[in-house]
């Protein structure tokens, strides 16, 4: 049976349309050649629905349109795996997730999304529960490299998954099911990765599903924290997470330009904190 055929008879009912462009982006990412045909068919939408999901992915930069098809863009952002962004930048992350992780209190319930950086939030959160300075957190994550981190630290910490489908690239779940497993919560502190701020406080992502369930979780937090490499300061990318604003604290670290600082100086701006955790 051919793969759109396989692909169509497992679909998830009427993807909305941002998670469905989101599938599409990373279809032709990964196959390095999608038909509009085989889109249309895999999705359950028509033809026409797949050229319009193209021509804002092409606006986007995410994909190149050619005659009934799309292929990547050579050269364009790419979002790496959990191992490789864990291994890039790694002190500065360290240093970030271990300001992140002192910003947490006993007692209080936390979102951790998925990612490097979020990643060493968690191994720090365990640091910080294994010399008894946190104990009664809870942690939801949507992140299965996370889960597996704080594994170490539990009772101290009670580890919850959402629902949700499987990415393999960040081991992450996102919709369907991601979202709808938020929304019935409400925590005290979400922590979030993302690929971008810029100047004007817009938080963004490379990834639309992952986006998507950022927002679900900026949603269901009463403050928020981003945590990000001074690398992505000054950076937009399509997936809209946010904009910064006076719950928001972003913990940064790395080589100082000066688009991070225009970028932080515009988060400032809005009323939220930012610290720099080698600074």
């Amino acid at each position: 049976m051919p793969d759109a055929a396989r692909r169509a008879e497992v679909r998830p009912a009427a993807l909305p349309a941002e998670a469905r462009r989101a599938r599409i982006a990373e279809r032709i990412r990964e196959d390095g050649l999608l038909r509009v045909a085989d889109a249309a068919a895999e999705f359950g939408v028509s033809e026409v629905t797949i050229r319009s999901d193209l021509g804002r992915l092409e606006a986007a930069g995410l994909v190149r349109r050619v005659h009934g098809s799309a292929l990547p863009v050579p050269g364009g952002p790419r979002e790496e795996s959990v191992e490789r962004g864990s291994a890039r930048d790694a002190a500065a992350k360290r240093a970030i997730g271990r300001r992140a992780a002192s910003l947490v209190t006993s007692g209080t319930s936390v979102l951790l999304d998925v990612g490097s950086t979020t990643l060493a939030v968690a191994h720090a959160l365990v640091d910080r529960a294994e010399r008894g300075e946190l104990d009664e957190l809870v942690v939801v994550t949507n992140g299965l490299s996370i889960a597996l981190a704080l594994e170490a630290a539990v009772p101290r910490i009670t580890v919850v998954l959402t629902g949700g489908t499987l990415r393999p690239l960040q081991h992450s779940l996102v919709d369907p099911g991601a979202s709808e497993s938020l929304a019935g919560l409400h925590v005290d502190l979400a922590i979030l990765g993302c690929n971008g701020v810029d100047a004007e406080g817009r938080i963004t992502n490379l990834n639309l599903a992952e986006a998507q369930v950022k927002r679900a979780m900026v949603a269901a937090s009463a403050a928020q924290l981003v945590v990000a490499d001074a690398g992505k300061l000054g950076a937009r990318h399509l997936g809209a997470v946010g904009v910064a604003g006076a719950s928001t604290t972003l913990v940064t670290a790395g080589v100082w330009t000066d688009a991070a600082a225009a970028a932080a100086a515009g988060v400032a701006a809005l009323g939220a904190r930012v610290m720099r955790a080698d600074g």
